[in-house]
């Protein structure tokens, strides 16, 4: 069965809840979904302060696992254009991975959220894709075959390098990821998990004739 590890980092629960789409979807799929998140760097006593969500109920991820897995799909909100410092802290200790390479030819994916409707959703997926390429992962998006990122009678995230949702409803208030939001999730779980099978099915056959 195909092992798909979802990581994901949510301050306030929007990412949890796309990432608990997205492990629906792959497991549609037929494959092994198991959500995990990251290390929270910030002291707890400041987080509970900012309102965190605190979930001890989910597993935190170490960066060794990452390698018993044959797809990867990271969720991180968008801090200034860029991936959380929280999730740019567990990948930047992948070296020893990188160096045996480990995670060559696994697939790697993104999805993300931000505050506002154009609040860097893109250059955030495009630049956590090129951590993943260094990785030596294949990059796998959220295809136009979604035809819900192609929506124009509501404001939703979603574009062709992953699922994205809107955390702020515009009038400072707390936006929760909308229904075609989830979707999107859904599908690229789905998505991810049918590359990676068809991916190591291959690779299987590779050995078989060789």
């Amino acid at each position: 069965m195909t092992q798909v590890l979802v990581l994901y980092y949510s301050s306030y629960g929007h990412i949890a809840a796309m990432a608990s789409a997205v492990a629906e979807g792959a497991r549609n799929a037929g494959a092994d979904a198991v959500v995990k998140r990251v290390p929270e760097l910030v002291p707890e006593p400041a987080a509970r302060k900012a309102g965190y969500l605190l979930t001890p109920d989910v597993p935190v991820a170490t960066v060794n696992e990452l390698a018993d897995y044959d797809a990867i799909i990271l969720g991180t909100p968008t801090r200034f254009g860029n991936m959380a410092a929280q999730m740019k802290n567990f990948l930047d200790q992948a070296g020893g991975l990188w160096a045996r390479d480990a995670l060559v030819g696994k697939v790697g994916s993104v999805f993300t959220s931000t505050g506002s409707q154009h609040g860097g959703q893109e250059s955030t997926l495009l630049s956590t894709h090129t951590v993943l390429l260094h990785l030596g992962m294949v990059v796998v998006g959220l295809p136009y075959t979604f035809k819900g990122q192609l929506r124009m009678d509501e404001i939703t995230g979603g574009s062709p390098y992953g699922a994205s949702t809107l955390a702020d409803d515009g009038h400072g208030g707390d936006r929760q990821p909308s229904a075609n939001e989830l979707a999107a999730a859904r599908f690229q779980g789905r998505h991810v998990a049918r590359v990676a099978r068809a991916l190591a099915g291959a690779e299987q056959l590779a050995q078989v004739v060789a």
